[in-house]
């Protein structure tokens, strides 16, 4: 009987959980999504500058495809990535519209 109440839970999980999505952009941050980073002068590239928002403005990191600025969830070494075209693979939080990033990866 466990054996199949766990197959029949497991079935139930799968269909409900979202797939993975795939985004590729550049990281930016919420203040200076779209636009140059010259006007922040927040440091000398796009990535200081990402980063210096991040940490004294409190800015979200994002990413931005050329069209749409998709604000992501907090994930551990994002900074790393600042100003850095990447591929994420994650699914959109239907409450907040965040990207809940399950990888990151620099874009091919």
């Amino acid at each position: 009987m466990k054996p199949l109440i766990f197959g029949i839970l497991s079935v139930a999980a799968a269909i409900v959980a979202p797939a993975g999505q795939t985004f590729t952009g550049t990281i930016a941050d919420s203040m200076c999504a779209r636009g140059s980073h010259a006007q922040m002068r927040m440091g000398p590239t796009d990535a200081d500058c990402t980063v210096a928002c991040v940490g004294a403005h409190d800015a979200d990191y994002v990413l931005y495809d050329g069209k749409t600025v998709h604000v992501l969830s907090e994930h551990p070494g994002l900074e790393q990535f600042a100003g850095k075209k990447v591929t994420i693979t994650g699914t959109v939080d239907p409450q907040t519209k965040k990207i809940r990033i399950e990888s990151i990866a620099a874009a091919k």
